[in-house]
């Protein structure tokens, strides 16, 4: 049986309005940049094509002909991102400029830094990428206010002006000390049309 975390932890990878839930530590692949994520060629679109290429090769292992310890056929889990701006509580979407950001794929339950060691350095061979920016990160997101929003991204001020009004209504506070404006991407943009896009967005609050 192929593990889907979509389906196994619905939870997570659905919303509709915006909702209080707290969300577990979780481990990732990941890679630190800045910069505007439409800039054609730029680190961002270079970030997410790595990653990728590493997550697959993990996918793909057993194809190969590769025994990973513990290995299960899986669904590779959505691209995410986590965005900042210095000297800013929050994020402020429409200076895309200025973004600080780690894109990150959720690694599989059975993944090992050696598994991740091994994969980067087997798609750097086979493709003759760079993918020595690609870290192990584990976040600890804890209680967040999420909701989907459907559409491009250019629209997604309207889905957190909602989620702010759910904030100030349920008495709680956004908490952006240590934590960040979250997107779970469950859309491919280069295959569907942006206003059937639905992509899952969290801030952090507390009580």
């Amino acid at each position: 049986m192929t593990f889907d975390v979509k389906k196994e932890e619905k939870q997570f990878y659905s919303a509709k309005g915006p909702e209080l839930i707290k969300i577990p530590s979780m481990d990732f692949m990941a890679i630190r940049g800045t910069g505007n994520p439409n800039d054609e060629g730029g680190a961002y679109q270079r970030a997410v094509q790595t990653l990728y290429a590493v997550a697959y090769t993990i996918r793909m292992s057993e194809k190969a002909g590769i025994s990973l310890p513990g290995y299960e056929p899986y669904v590779v889990s959505p691209l995410e991102g986590l965005w900042w701006q210095d000297g800013y509580a929050g994020v402020d979407l429409n200076k895309k400029s200025d973004f600080q950001w780690w894109s990150m794929i959720r690694l599989p339950r059975f993944a090992s830094h050696e598994i991740l060691d091994w994969a980067k350095n087997t798609a750097a061979e086979k493709k003759k990428i760079d993918t020595s920016d690609i870290q192990w990160f584990t976040y600890d997101e804890g209680l967040v206010v999420q909701a989907m929003h459907h559409g491009p991204y250019a629209t997604e001020p309207e889905t957190v002006s909602e989620m702010n009004d759910f904030v100030s209504d349920h008495e709680l506070k956004e908490d952006f000390s240590t934590r960040y404006h979250h997107e779970v991407y469950l859309s491919d943009p280069r295959k569907i049309a942006p206003e059937k896009m639905k992509t899952i967005l969290r801030h952090p609050v507390k009580k």
